[in-house]
């Protein structure tokens, strides 16, 4: 009968003897002086005590949105008017410098993704994540109209760049396009595979562009609504690494 190896089991196992260190095993002595020493309570955190001191340099702070925010616009006419949106469902219009004077945009229920004002300054246009276009009179701050129809939330809201026609892109994989003035719809955009990200009309407003999670780039006719060209991408999922 074999008698088992203790010793070889503990070295193949990793088993280790203490260690210790006598005055014949020094090499060099280093001296410390305890005055370089950094503070614990002091030098440690030096650096981020002089970030949070830094004085602040911004022109006006508002401070009405309790959440996160996700969109800001300034008006085309008037310098000092910005609108703002975010997580807390509400969006705000206010002008830099008069303190917490605000418009509040209320209504949506869920964020509030996007705020574009119109070219020639006159109407404002939210888009949300609970799938509703608000159109907005800026002088009064008053809602103008409610443009519904997309199945998910809002991504994107843009104006035709002559007139009040609103565009807005949805995570519904389509793109809507309203009369603002009227208040009522005049295309619908299908096509796309997925959530359309961004999009705009082109500058003479006779096309409209849009991008998607799809990796596709499509050029629409606004009046007919037809697909002109599709430019299409591979997603990163297809792709294959070799």
């Amino acid at each position: 009968m074999n008698t088992p190896n203790f010793e070889q089991e503990d070295e193949e196992h990793g088993g280790e003897e203490e260690v210790f260190l006598d005055e014949s095993d020094i090499i060099e002595e280093i001296p410390i002086d305890e005055e370089e020493l950094p503070d614990v309570d002091g030098d440690r955190f030096s650096d981020a005590g002089d970030d949070a001191m830094e004085p602040d340099d911004s022109m006006h702070i508002f401070t009405g949105h309790s959440g996160e925010l996700y969109t800001v616009a300034c008006s085309p006419v008037d310098a000092t008017l910005v609108a703002t949106g975010g997580s807390d469902d509400r969006g705000f219009m206010w002008k830099i410098g008069e303190g917490d004077w605000a418009c509040e945009l209320s209504g949506h229920e869920d964020s509030v993704s996007s705020l574009v004002f119109s070219g020639d300054g006159q109407l404002l246009a939210s888009g949300s994540f609970d799938g509703l276009v608000k159109v907005w009179d800026v002088s009064s701050g008053n809602l103008k109209s409610t443009l519904d129809g997309p199945g998910q939330g809002i991504e994107w809201v843009k104006w035709h760049p002559r007139g009040h026609l609103v565009l807005a892109g949805s995570e519904d994989c389509t793109v809507w396009m309203w009369n603002a003035d009227k208040g009522f719809l005049l295309n619908i955009f299908k096509g796309h595979g997925g959530s359309v990200t961004c999009g705009d009309f082109t500058p003479d407003g006779k096309l409209i562009c849009t991008g998607s999670d799809d990796a596709t780039l499509r050029i629409w006719d606004p009046k007919s609504g037809g697909n002109i060209h599709a430019v299409r991408g591979m997603l990163l999922s297809d792709r294959v690494f070799s």
